[in-house]
């Protein structure tokens, strides 16, 4: 008898010749293949007598669930008629954003939609899409990097402090800051995120933790930044008990790494097989939420947006450190995820992908580019908009068009009279890349309030 289980010997315990036995294979030959082969049967036998009992276990509740209420992979057609949604700034965003939303909000699971002033075309969900659907998440709806998020950190130090200090705090931030696919920082950090269960009962997050541990603190490729700036409050909130002036800032733009992409890709990969759909929208595929795979996606979906929000966590504490400054107020957001919410009076799954949450008195920060500012907000709960702003300035410029039509020396100009220092960056990272903030602001001025604006100085990015 060879090690490797087989369909055999799970049909010779009596499973059904069905896709429950399929299931069960690629479960147990991934997650547990060093295993002897007796043990897994005699596990086997357990689930096959008793198959509630293993609804939520990691390895056996999709089989289990594939003997007591298998899921109906059906082809799904789209509706002829639009779920109601609202564009923002319509002349500013591209037609095939648009079109990109529109085939959304057929999804037979689409209740509501909106596209924020920022948007532009990407895969499944345009950035800068917001849609609500009926217990269905969809994994492209939330994107590829889960929990990309702006975390801002105001220093009770006055803007002076920048004089004279360039070379120093150029290199804290060199010294502070990993960026890319290999760098990580050499003393590694603890956090309590990893001891979570998701980390030890969701299959695909168990095999992510060594990854997840060694990235923790660092920030991706491409748009992912950190900086130094100067924050300028305009109406600061009481409780964060700073004058209305200008101060020293981190800003941070990153997400959930390794650990992110890997969960997308698993999780993209089932709702494509349960979920067909016509090849102009099957990006869109989803997962019901009464599905073992739908609720461990939202398991290890809300797993991967608390791992963001510690690797933020761990590059301010690295950079207050290293200033030896404490930080006074921090301001956050997630602007890939979806959220449990109420939509025109029923709970809705709302997906925001290139979005901020912006219900009533919510805060947030909106970036500009490396030479425009960004924005601290505070959401006004506008219903058109499934209470969201921009997530940014927005692109203007696709990567590949900015290699064609930008050069280092252009670049270096604008840096130099926007009085900008940049460490890393490519051309597709360009500032003439972007739409104009101001422009962007100006046609969502319904959705949120500006309490104070952050303006870059010192810029880090992948090279």
């Amino acid at each position: 008898m060879g090690n490797k289980l087989s369909g055999k010997d799970l049909i010779k315990l009596g499973f059904p010749k069905n896709n429950a036995i399929n299931i069960a294979l690629g479960q147990i030959n991934r997650y547990r293949k060093r295993e002897k082969k007796e043990s897994i049967l005699t596990e086997a036998k357990q689930v096959l007598l008793h198959p509630e009992k293993f609804k939520g276990d990691g390895t056996w509740g999709k089989v289990a669930e594939g003997l007591v209420n298998p899921v109906q992979v059906k082809f799904n057609q789209l509706k002829t008629t639009r779920a109601p949604f609202s564009i923002f700034g319509e002349n500013e965003i591209d037609e095939q954003a648009k079109f990109q939303l529109y085939d959304a909000l057929k999804l037979p699971i689409s209740v509501k939609g909106a596209l924020m002033p920022d948007a532009h075309s990407g895969y499944g969900l345009p950035i800068g899409g917001v849609l609500a659907t009926e217990n269905a998440v969809i994994p492209y709806g939330v994107g590829v990097d889960i929990g990309c998020r702006m975390s801002l950190s105001i220093f009770d130090l006055p803007a002076s402090f920048f004089k004279g200090k360039d070379h120093q705090l150029q290199a804290i931030l060199k010294d502070n800051t990993k960026f890319g696919m290999s760098e990580t920082h050499k003393v590694k950090a603890d956090h309590e995120v990893f001891y979570k269960d998701e980390f030890k009962t969701i299959p695909v997050a168990k095999q992510l933790l060594d990854k997840a541990y060694k990235q923790l603190g660092s920030s991706g490729g491409g748009n992912h930044f950190v900086e130094f700036g100067i924050v300028k409050l305009d109406n600061p909130l009481p409780e964060w008990k700073l004058e209305a002036k200008e101060y020293v800032a981190v800003l941070s733009h990153s997400g959930s790494r390794g650990l992110g992409a890997n969960i997308a890709k698993h999780y993209t990969y089932l709702a494509s097989k349960q979920c067909p759909l016509p090849k102009n929208v099957q990006h869109l595929a989803w997962l019901d939420l009464n599905t073992h795979d739908g609720q461990e996606y939202w398991m290890a979906m809300n797993l991967a947006g608390e791992y963001a929000k510690a690797c933020h966590e761990d590059i301010h504490r690295r950079l207050a450190k290293a200033l030896g400054k404490r930080i006074a107020v921090t301001i956050e957001n997630h602007h890939n995820f979806a959220w449990k919410e109420m939509v025109d009076g029923k709970e809705c799954i709302v997906h925001r992908k290139g979005a901020t949450p912006a219900a009533k008195g919510q805060l947030g920060i909106i970036p500009g580019s490396m030479t425009a500012p960004g924005f601290i907000v505070m959401g006004k709960g506008n219903e058109d908009s499934l209470q969201s702003a921009s997530h940014g300035a927005g692109r203007l410029f696709s990567r590949a068009k900015c290699k064609a039509t930008f050069t280092q020396s252009q670049i270096k100009k604008v840096l130099a009279d926007n009085d900008v220092t940049l460490i890393g960056g490519n051309i597709d990272e360009a500032p003439m890349a972007y739409k104009n903030i101001h422009t962007v602001m100006n046609l969502q001025t319904e959705l949120v309030d500006v309490l104070g604006t952050f303006t870059p100085k010192i810029v880090r990015m992948d090279r």
